[in-house]
């Protein structure tokens, strides 16, 4: 299989940052909830293994002192995450969340620079930041849990579920599996039509009225190419066949079965409490404005909506404790399906990116960036550490933090 470039290449910044190296270096040029979270903190598991947290200061955090482990040491690792995160944002170059948890159990937990610089609010382990691409994870267990319970076929093609999808040779040839592979040739979102329409998208069928009757880019399954419009078509599967919203579909089978208390994709001109602003620095420039005028009308099945650090812990443990999903089901969702992407070696599985080794060493997981947003979630299964970052500035703010830290974990036994 080989990898596609789409003809426009604005898509890329919302790419997750490992993909988007790989479009960037393939094209030769240079993406609601309520509960509370507390400030930083560190943490305890409850028997269950949920992540809860012990209130301290609010922008500060601890470490843990841990155990040696293999090569280096978690205490090395965290020191070092630490120093560099702190250079980082004394730079002005990170701004957000960081957590690192290993089987269920905080490790580091710190918040950096500002959520809203006009009144100097500053962020805490309580501010919910936008995670662009990073949705694609939730979107795509809430499909495996639908195969589980027998309502969706990985093998069908879309138009068992979508009979009257307007453009017939799409709903009669893409698969459910090539939507969540990036493989099924539907194209993506961004470009002229998006920022004519940008707020007139409310809906997910007002995605499918707008780019419905558009052709398909390739046979599909001959090619890799990041599809956001393919995850607003699996989104919209989820809707016909559950007869729920996607959202109310998500927050009932996955972010309340994980204990996902401050996440969501409410719309944008709603108030929600804790929500960051995010900063960009638009083309040519130096100057970090807001992003308000980039942002749809609200997140979608492909991405968009916002979460919390301790949120993005709480999820990735629920999924590897199999909360979400059983087991089968849940190394279907994570084990890489295309062919590595570049020398990379990552592969893009189910709505995750599969970064594993041979012996199992490795993380899966997905990140998300646009103007004004980036963040990461990096899981490691065989060594049990989590590490989510979220940040509200340009990429590559949250990805040099997990990128640092990947270097410097312990790898699992």
């Amino acid at each position: 299989m080989r990898v596609y470039v789409p003809r426009a290449v604005r898509f890329a910044v919302h790419l997750p940052a490992a993909v988007l190296a790989i479009a960037v270096a393939i094209a030769g040029c240079g993406d609601s909830g309520g509960g509370e979270d507390t400030g930083s903190a560190t943490g305890t598991a409850t028997p269950a293994g949920t992540v809860t947290a012990t209130p301290r200061a609010e922008r500060t955090g601890d470490i843990e002192q841990p155990r040696r482990a293999g090569r280096g040491s978690e205490a090395d690792a965290l020191k070092a995450l630490s120093v560099h995160a702190d250079e980082l944002a004394r730079d002005d170059q990170l701004s957000g969340a960081v957590l690192v948890a290993k089987d269920g159990r905080v490790l580091f937990r710190r918040a950096y620079g500002l959520a809203e610089r006009k009144g100097r609010v500053p962020n805490t382990l309580r501010t919910r930041f936008r995670i662009g691409s990073m949705n694609k994870m939730f979107t795509a267990v809430a499909i495996l849990q639908l195969v589980e319970a027998g309502k969706v076929k990985l093998n069908a093609r879309l138009g068992a579920y979508l009979p009257d999808y307007p453009n017939r040779e799409v709903a009669t040839k893409v698969t459910i599996h090539q939507l969540l592979t990036h493989t099924g040739a539907t194209g993506d979102i961004f470009g002229s039509d998006f920022d004519d329409h940008r707020q007139e998208l409310r809906a997910l069928a007002d995605y499918v009225k707008l780019y419905g009757r558009r052709e398909l880019e390739y046979e599909p399954g001959s090619f890799w190419a990041y599809s956001n419009y393919g995850f607003i078509l699996l989104g919209v599967v989820i809707e016909r066949v559950t007869g729920q919203s996607y959202y109310d579909y998500v927050q009932e089978h996955i972010y309340a079965r994980a204990g996902m208390t401050r996440s969501g994709s409410l719309p944008e001109a709603r108030a929600v409490s804790d929500r960051s602003i995010g900063y960009m620095k638009p083309p040519g420039t130096t100057t970090l404005v807001p992003n308000v005028d980039t942002l749809p009308y609200r997140g979608t099945s492909a991405g968009g909506g916002y979460a919390t650090v301790g949120d993005l812990a709480r999820f990735a443990h629920a999924l590897l404790s199999h909360k979400l999903l059983g087991s089968d089901s849940t190394r279907r969702l994570l084990a890489g399906k295309s062919e590595p992407l570049m020398e990379s070696g990552v592969r893009y599985a189910y709505g995750f990116l599969d970064a594993r080794r041979a012996g199992g060493n490795g993380w899966v997981g997905h990140g998300g960036g646009a103007p004004g947003m980036n963040g990461d979630l990096r899981i490691y299964p065989k060594s049990g550490y989590v590490v989510a970052v979220l940040t509200n500035l340009d990429p590559p703010a949250a990805d040099q933090i997990t990128e640092h830290l990947d270097r410097r974990l312990p790898p699992g036994r």
